[in-house]
């Protein structure tokens, strides 16, 4: 049964199919690059999956790209691929990493913000980070949340936009 015009395909099978249909484009990709590496499941769940590239160390460098551009790249044109292979979804939920680059990146700005964090809250002087993807801006927001004395703000307009650790002001009538 086809699904209403408009409407987006949320069923796990759904999912599992446009899985294995990403995987499958990825394993072309690295191939048709002369890559050796392998597109693998990571996880999925009801509207959205994962799927890794994993092979040789120095050939997943070449996939990763500087600062992770062509991780985001490919994940891109995965979402496109899927969107135009089934024309009735709309929003392909679709993470694309590459040796676990992700998640790495993600401790290692965590950390990062941190130590970034401690000097603000110290100081009292607000710090700005380079201009970075929503998905890092999202990671240094959530990282701060956790950290009492300082708060942040997104500065700047896509690409250029950033994030500004700034100290914590007193409550209003404190």
């Amino acid at each position: 049964m086809a699904e209403p015009e408009g409407t987006t395909m949320t069923d796990e099978t759904t999912t599992l199919q446009q899985q294995a249909m990403v995987q499958e484009f990825l394993d072309g990709l690295v191939s048709a690059f002369g890559i050796e590496a392998k597109a693998v499941p990571v996880a999925a769940d009801d509207d959205s999956f994962e799927v890794n590239l994993a092979g040789e160390n120095e050939a997943l460098g070449l996939l990763i790209g500087p600062r992770g551009r062509h991780v985001v790249a490919l994940q891109e044109v995965a979402k496109t691929m899927l969107q135009r292979r089934l024309p009735g979804v709309r929003r392909a939920r679709v993470r694309v990493d590459v040796g676990g680059y992700r998640q790495r990146r993600r401790q290692a700005l965590e950390a990062y913000v941190r130590e970034l964090a401690e000097s603000v809250v110290q100081s009292g002087t607000e710090r700005g980070l380079e201009p970075m993807n929503a998905a890092d801006r999202k990671v240094v927001h959530d990282a701060v949340n956790e950290i009492p004395g300082v708060d942040t703000i997104s500065v700047g307009e896509e690409p250029r936009r950033r994030v500004v650790l700034v100290p914590s002001r007193p409550p209003a009538g404190a």
